[in-house]
């Protein structure tokens, strides 16, 4: 079965954060394609999705991101998952706000959420959708309080398209494989800034 993992921590205070923006594509694609109610299982809430004419999972681990791995090997091992068959999505510093990344695999690269998850599974080969949320200007703010921040007022609208399109990118990944989603989307920007 594939999973469909949305990374960020649980929540009211964290709900509308930068870190959370994996848990922001989660919700949006269950929008699109979720036909089940939403359960707690095994560390997380899950819900069903039909895409591409198959059923498949959408899970947010319930534990702070940074300890997330263990929720999410037990939901592969209850759906008989293999690393392979997971998408995580998850906000990344790295990228500037308006972009995405789509990867076959990789390391960390310093996001603890996503080295949890390596550990646990014993792999770094997981299929991924990394969404950039970039870094404070500033020296008044460290990365950790930038990324626990809601997003600023003028940035709201270009966090939602790219949430949007990091959407978008999971399907093409989910429906048509990796370097197509790769292809199609890692050199674009949103709102035309880039184009393939």
């Amino acid at each position: 079965m594939r999973i469909l993992v949305g990374l960020g921590n649980p929540g009211r205070r964290y709900a509308r954060t930068r870190h959370n923006v994996g848990f922001m594509a989660a919700k949006e694609f269950l929008a699109r394609h979720g036909i089940g109610r939403q359960r707690e299982e095994a560390g997380s809430l899950v819900a069903e999705a039909r895409h591409a004419g198959e059923i498949m999972l959408v899970a947010r681990p319930q534990a702070f991101m940074n300890a997330s791995g263990p929720a999410v090997a037990r939901i592969c091992r209850l759906h008989g998952a293999s690393p392979e068959d997971l998408v995580l999505a998850y906000d990344d510093a790295d990228l500037p706000l308006g972009r995405i990344r789509v990867r076959p695999s990789g390391r960390p690269a310093g996001h603890k959420g996503v080295a949890s998850i390596a550990e646990a599974l014993g792999t770094d080969e997981i299929p991924r959708v990394r969404i950039g949320v970039g870094r404070p200007s500033g020296v008044e703010k460290g990365l950790a309080d930038y990324v626990l921040d809601e997003f600023d007022r003028d940035e709201e609208p270009l966090a939602r398209e790219v949430i949007a399109e990091a959407v978008d990118a999971i399907e093409i990944l989910l429906r048509e494989g990796v370097k197509n989603a790769m292809n199609r989307y890692n050199r674009r920007r949103v709102e035309g800034r880039m184009s393939p």
